[in-house]
């Protein structure tokens, strides 16, 4: 089959399992910026008086192994110094970065814009075959960030990149972003595919998606009204999601088990628990704004709580976490025990079994906790204090 084939082909195997999404409404809107895709979530905050906000670095800084072998991100190959200090220099350039999406004004409202891939989650994805959900990954990593500002999602758009258009491999991935897309309510509005001879190994393939959505001014949630005594409430993971896989999978070759075999205190394989698709908090997150009270939100990706936490809160608040307030999936503890990974770096590397962090006030916790017929599992995690930092008690 030649280029322009099998892109026509998928074309139209994606407009057949996409079409309720493409049959939504559209509006015209001013066009957003540009912004480009990277895994450093280094948005520019436009005309939005924000809080000066402590840290904004997706992940601390990581340490080499201790002299007992314990494994590390740095060890992985994942530099967060570099990352840090790339960051630092883009700031010269562009002031204001550190949110999780951008805003661009438009009239009475703010357009924003998040980016995302879905990482070395992609490998596994190659040695499992399993391909149906890694595009529901890519939706959630994009439509969770810009959520975090009270947005809407209005439409998505994708790049799938490989050296050999497999038209049925591509279909299986472009299947799972329509999925994230209707968990996400938002419009599939098209996409990208590049066909790179001899740039991708057999077989292997890349991803990046961008998400586009509204909040009212007067509705975005900035963190401006976080005070110590606030609540932090979490909502569950369904896993690993999509942010730590080089660590991950430095920690099953050492571990000498594949990913057929058990997880160790589950009735999965440890192929089915790491690509577990990531939870889609859209509905979640909208549902709970609406009800009142929620003053920040934190998506929790790479710098686990220790970095995302701090992302939403004024100069001179810090966390305190409650230990054991909510189950840790199975999953982080084989990672920890099998990589022998200090509490602290599984921290500031891994989710831990909460997706998503409310900054709530006591009211609205004790309505979000207590109501009988909550639609969402929910945990109170930890409350705002003074000072800076996150820390565990």
């Amino acid at each position: 089959m030649t280029m322009t084939a099998a892109n026509a082909e998928l074309s139209r195997c994606v407009a057949a399992s996409s079409r309720p999404i493409f049959d939504k409404p559209t509006a015209a809107a001013q066009p957003p910026f540009a912004v480009r895709p990277n895994r450093l979530q280094r948005f520019p905050l436009l005309s939005l008086s924000l809080p000066e906000r402590n840290s904004c670095r997706l992940r601390s800084m990581s340490k080499d192994s201790d002299e007992s072998g314990g494994l590390t991100y740095k060890d992985a190959g994942v530099d967060i110094d570099a990352g840090t200090e790339l960051v630092r220099r883009i700031a010269k350039m562009a002031p204001g970065i550190g949110g999780f999406g951008g805003l661009y004004p438009l009239g009475d409202s703010y357009l924003v814009a998040g980016t995302d891939g879905v990482g070395t989650k992609l490998k596994l994805a190659f040695d499992t075959g399993i391909h149906e959900t890694i595009g529901i990954d890519l939706v959630a990593m994009s439509v969770n960030d810009i959520v975090t500002s009270g947005a809407k999602p209005l439409f998505f758009l994708d790049y799938f990149a490989t050296s050999h258009l497999d038209v049925d491999l591509a279909e299986k991935v472009i299947k799972g972003i329509v999925d994230g897309c209707r968990q996400s309510d938002c419009a599939l509005l098209g996409g990208e595919t590049a066909e790179m001879p001899d740039f991708y190994a057999k077989g292997e393939y890349d991803l990046s998606g961008f998400a586009v959505g509204i909040v009212k001014k007067d509705s975005v949630i900035d963190g401006k009204n976080i005070v110590a005594g606030d609540v932090l409430i979490g909502l569950p993971s369904s896993g690993v999601h999509s942010n730590g896989f080089s660590l991950v999978r430095r920690v099953l070759a050492r571990s000498g088990l594949s990913l057929k075999d058990q997880l160790p205190g589950a009735a999965v394989t440890l192929g089915e628990a790491l690509m577990a698709p990531t939870v889609i908090y859209v509905k979640q997150v909208l549902d709970l704004i609406g009800k009142g009270g929620v003053k920040g939100v934190a998506h929790i990706t790479g710098g686990g709580f220790t970095d995302n936490i701090p992302r939403v809160f004024p100069k001179g608040l810090g966390a305190v976490i409650y230990n054991d307030s909510w189950n840790v999936p199975a999953v982080f503890k084989w990672i920890q025990q099998a990589g022998n990974i200090e509490d602290a770096e599984m921290r500031r590397t891994f989710n831990m079994g909460i997706g998503m962090v409310l900054v709530v006030s006591e009211e609205a916790s004790r309505r979000i906790l207590e109501d009988p017929n909550g639609a969402y599992t929910a945990y109170h995690i930890g409350e705002v204090v003074n000072g800076e930092g996150v820390s565990y008690r």
